[in-house]
């Protein structure tokens, strides 16, 4: 096989594997169409609440998975078959490959390139590439979380530090470009993803779970009404 197709295979098998959309085949697996409920995206948050937390978090282990298993394949190749990677500079393999799997599922092939906000890949993704910001990235979500219980302000928050923290944690390694590089540009893909999110924050009416910003019964149904008639990007 030639070096530059065995890296065009590559690519297209990272987009497709993240073009997969768990969380939506898990909802129709369960009799929902997340599609038509809550904000009408495919992600693992509004699986949640459709179905409840357990389901939600087998769609973001599943959508973690589509991230990591790329950037694990890729660096396999380099290291054991170096002959058969084209790309040059050498290091940009499993980044390219990360975000390829992003891509895929933010604009899937399989639903008209209409696809999820693409946190849980992105950090599937760059917990292959740089472990110790990924975690951090992680640390924060969770607290930011826990201090606000709203989804989209732990993930712009999280996305936005993930290459602040590369910048600060790897700069002295191997391929550091290639990493800083996709993760800056998948961090911007993070923000311009929640878009709508953060309109609707802006508006005091975005989702969020348990007591917090939710307000009253009926200020929830007034908020889900109004979130169900914006399309979401």
């Amino acid at each position: 096989m030639p070096p530059g197709f065995s890296t065009t295979v590559l690519f297209a098998g990272s987009y497709l594997l993240g073009s997969v959309p768990f969380g939506l085949l898990i909802g129709l697996a369960r009799g929902v169409d997340i599609r038509q409920t809550g904000s009408r995206n495919i992600g693992a948050t509004n699986l949640a609440r459709a179905l409840g937390r357990k389901w939600g978090l087998v769609a973001f282990g599943l959508d973690f998975s589509k991230g990591l298993v790329p950037v694990l394949v890729a660096l396999y190749v380099e290291s054991s078959h170096p002959a058969a990677v084209s790309l040059s500079p050498a290091g940009w393999l499993a980044p390219g490959m990360g975000l390829a799997a992003t891509l895929g599922h933010v604009c899937p092939l399989f639903l008209r390139f209409r696809g999820g906000k693409g946190v849980a890949t992105t950090f599937g993704a760059m917990a292959g590439l740089a472990w110790l910001p990924t975690i951090l990235g992680a640390a924060l979500w969770l607290v930011l979380y826990v201090l606000t219980r709203t989804v989209s302000i732990a993930s712009v928050a999280a996305g936005a530090a993930v290459p602040i923290l590369v910048a600060a944690l790897e700069r002295d390694r191997a391929g550091y470009v290639g990493i800083q590089v996709v993760s800056a540009l998948v961090a911007a893909l993070i923000v311009v993803r929640h878009r709508s999110n953060i309109a609707r924050l802006m508006r005091g009416e975005e989702f969020s779970f348990g007591p917090g910003p939710q307000g009253t019964k009926e200020e929830k149904e007034e908020k889900e009404e109004k979130a169900s008639k914006e399309i979401e990007d």
